[in-house]
């Protein structure tokens, strides 16, 4: 019917009822018309047939959900774990932590690793993004944001350039130097606008695009030279949170969660989700594609992990024990794909056996909750944030 697309929220004349209030950029045969909330919602419900209400189209499209199911019900026939049975155990596993990285005045909420295997970008409630060195732990750069709570941040491909947004509803990108005095805010480029908070960002496969995640429930592929919009992605019904995109070179592909408890993938050029999961009983926190790409892990907020096959289109396995009552807020796959580390609320960071099923270690140091973890790019050791303020190496 229309591409929604939303911007920075406009307060002026509606296009349609003329009335003063907040509105929304609205797309229709690529003609640009500034709606309010009431507006777009009465515009949805047009082109009704007779007889057709909002409530009975929900009721068919529950039945044919239901139908959905039962085909995928057919088709699951045996459990990951049985197929593994023959598979080896692990044997003995021993993981440290080999560095403390300390610095940040508050909770530590995201971090992602450079491609050089060495540097890290982490982001705080204290508004402070700092560049690590993970060998030395030594600071290379500083950002304070003009929000606190900067809930997202990413390292671009090339190693030149950091993104970071959070409650400014903006993802901003910084240019990076060996110049460690130059003043980095001076240099910010303001790419994304959300209407809401910045919960995910991630560059692609180069430091020309960057997919962003937010609260308004919709993600979004910005160009970053220009900051124009390219793409948006409609379909969650509530705050979007986590965001991965799929590993392969040409992927095109990307996986999404959020509050409304479902995981979703989307084609990034046509806009459309092409498969979603609705297993879990509470929000979603991360996503993380399997190294392959032909699947994805998910941690929750009712305390499981789980693994879903793209080509067989539905849940293989979760990941979970009785004793584990504390919701999984990140996940991440060790380079061979065997493992998955769980950061969980309960300050503990929980490694389990991905054919398997089963968990075999729990790693111990962090003081509060693990809030974000990414294994390095190669696979040599993992990084872990948490409320307690640091960043823990593991290896």
């Amino acid at each position: 019917m229309c591409d929604q697309t939303f911007l920075a929220i406009v307060f002026g004349p509606c296009d349609k009822c003329s009335k003063e209030k907040p509105l929304r950029a609205i797309y229709i045969k690529s003609e640009q018309l500034n709606y309010c909330s009431l507006c777009v919602e009465m515009m949805a419900t047009e082109g009704l047939h007779e007889n057709e209400t909002l409530a009975s189209l929900k009721s068919e499209a529950d039945s044919l959900k239901g139908r959905l199911e039962e085909e995928r019900a057919k088709l699951h026939d045996v459990e990951l774990h049985q197929v593994a049975e023959r598979v080896e155990a692990l044997g003995q596993f021993v993981m440290k932590t080999r560095r403390t990285l300390k610095g940040h005045g508050n909770k530590v909420l995201c971090m992602d690793w450079c491609k050089d295997k060495r540097r890290i970008v982490s982001s705080s409630q204290d508004g402070k993004v700092i560049v690590w060195d993970s060998f030395t732990t030594n600071k290379e750069h500083a950002v304070t944001m003009p929000c606190t709570w900067v809930m997202a941040c990413a390292y671009a491909p090339s190693g030149c350039a950091i993104a970071c947004g959070g409650l400014d509803n903006k993802c901003s990108v910084y240019p990076l130097t060996f110049d460690k005095n130059e003043n980095m805010a001076a240099k910010k480029k303001s790419v994304a606008m959300h209407t809401n908070y910045l919960s995910a960002c991630s560059f692609t496969n180069s430091d020309m695009q960057i997919l962003t995640a937010s609260g308004d429930g919709t993600c979004a592929l910005w160009d970053v030279e220009s900051g124009q919009l390219l793409q948006s992605f409609h379909g969650h019904g509530a705050d979007v949170l986590c965001l991965d995109l799929a590993p392969s070179e040409t992927g095109n592909t990307f996986v999404s969660g959020g509050c409304d408890k479902k995981a979703m993938v989307w084609d990034m050029r046509s806009g459309q989700c092409i498969q979603s999961f609705e297993t879990h009983e509470s929000d979603i926190n991360s996503v993380r594609y399997y190294p392959s790409g032909d699947a994805f892990a998910s941690g929750s907020d009712d305390a499981t992990c789980r693994l879903y096959d793209l080509r067989a289109d539905r849940e293989v396995a979760i990941y979970s024990k009785e004793s584990i009552i504390f919701g999984a807020s990140s996940v991440d796959f060790s380079l061979s794909g065997r493992l998955l580390f769980g950061g969980y609320n309960d300050y503990t960071i929980n490694v389990w056996d991905v054919l398997k099923g089963s968990r075999v270690s729990i790693l111990f140091g962090h003081e509060n909750r693990v809030s974000t973890l990414r294994v390095s790019p190669d696979g040599t050791a993992f990084c872990s944030g948490s409320w307690d303020h640091t960043l823990r190496i593991w290896a």
